[in-house]
């Protein structure tokens, strides 16, 4: 799903563009989910903002993501994949913040196990091909996959709070944080191909 796996190394501008696009997702869900995590307990107007502002928010760094990619021969097609993902959650999170707190971890969780399991394959099979690094984008597939099964379990209890959420969030800006360290050193051209 992610031609990256044959395409040439990013150059050294792409790489800086990358490397600055990952330490942005990275405060960016820090902030988020400090935001969330204040408000978890019921869905207001801000709340169901911040919900609907994540996936868009990953709709514009692939679009970022993807003009790099494209201008440098890169992965598009994980990232095309990537921006109607997140734009059907986007849309998804506008119906569920409707009917509260339950649908709102539905979609989530639904939206969390389709990227994770893609990421999953993706890493998966690039490690097949003989390309080493794929750990943190396997395990970080893994921990999407698990996470939304989790959260669409957690709709169903009495007491579902948008907390978890807040958790999953600012782990995946950990990751987009490793990547962009990994980037900084020499030799390393990793893109992550989607959110976590």
């Amino acid at each position: 799903m992610d031609s990256s796996i044959t395409a040439p190394a990013p150059s050294r501008t792409d790489t800086a563009t990358l490397r600055r696009l990952y330490v942005l997702r990275f405060a960016f869900a820090a902030v988020w989910a400090v935001l969330v995590f204040a408000t978890a307990r019921t869905l207001s107007p801000l709340s169901a903002t911040l919900l609907v502002l994540y996936p868009l928010f990953d709709v514009a760094c692939a679009v970022v993501d993807l003009r790099s990619a494209k201008a440098d021969q890169g992965p598009v097609r994980g990232l095309y994949a990537n921006a109607a993902l997140s734009t059907l959650t986007a849309a998804g999170l506008v119906a569920a913040a409707a009917s509260g707190i339950p649908a709102v971890l539905r979609v989530w969780g639904a939206w969390a196990v389709v990227a994770g399991a893609v990421q999953l394959v993706v890493g998966a099979l690039r490690r097949r091909r003989g390309l080493a690094g794929q750990w943190p984008m396997i395990l970080s597939g893994t921990i999407s996959t698990f996470a939304g099964a989790s959260f669409v379990a957690q709709a169903a209890e009495a007491n579902a709070s948008l907390g978890s959420l807040a958790g999953y969030a600012f782990l995946g800006g950990v990751f987009f944080l490793i990547s962009a360290l990994r980037l900084g050193r020499p030799g390393r051209t990793d893109r992550v191909p989607s959110h976590t």
